[in-house]
């Protein structure tokens, strides 16, 4: 299987599973068929891009990073540079962002996706980014502020809110909240 083929795989399952955002994941899809360097940076249109949704080991709380260059609070994540094994990326990137070396994913299958606008920079133009993201737990709450943010938060999940107004942020939150709802104790 194809490295594009496996990401489609796995962008159809998640489609199964979250219908209402239909729209989204097929605007996805449609890019990495069309773009056989979608994990690339280089990519003029976009890239696909890895990011996690870091809980902490009750999991009642998430990593979030006031991101230095967006200015905002996010999830940690960045760019796939070409590695087509996204929950990799997710979980590199989780790492390098935050410091937290003991992180696992507590699935496999995709948790969100999203499609957003990353403006101009210096030289670099406005692209979208293609986000792919997964659940990681994070052993422990220890953690290092790096040079690509302006701060690191454990934020109760039940309090994103007061953090951010993004949709795709308050929308991982309600999921993350359904998973623990089924979760069995």
């Amino acid at each position: 299987m194809n490295e594009r083929m496996m990401l489609l795989y796995a962008l159809g399952r998640y489609r199964e599973r979250y219908p209402e955002e239909a729209d989204m994941v097929d605007r996805l899809v449609a890019f990495v068929e069309r773009e056989p360097n979608c994990f690339e940076r280089t990519t003029v249109e976009g890239h696909i891009t890895g990011s996690a949704w870091i809980v902490d080991p009750t999991g009642t709380r998430v990593l979030l990073t006031h991101h230095r260059k967006l200015d905002k609070w996010l999830q940690l994540g960045g760019h796939a540079d070409g590695d087509p094994d996204v929950l990799a990326v997710a979980i590199r990137e989780a790492r390098e962002e935050s410091g937290v070396d003991e992180v696992a994913p507590m699935s496999t299958e995709i948790f969100d996706v999203d499609i957003h606008v990353i403006p101009a920079r210096g030289t670099e133009p406005e692209h979208f980014h293609y986000d792919v993201r997964f659940v990681l737990r994070a052993a422990h709450t220890d953690h290092i502020v790096s040079d690509e943010s302006h701060d690191l938060a454990w934020v109760p999940i039940s309090k994103i809110a007061d953090y951010t107004t993004e949709g795709s942020m308050l929308r991982m939150a309600h999921k993350h909240v359904q998973l623990l709802s089924n979760s069995p104790h």
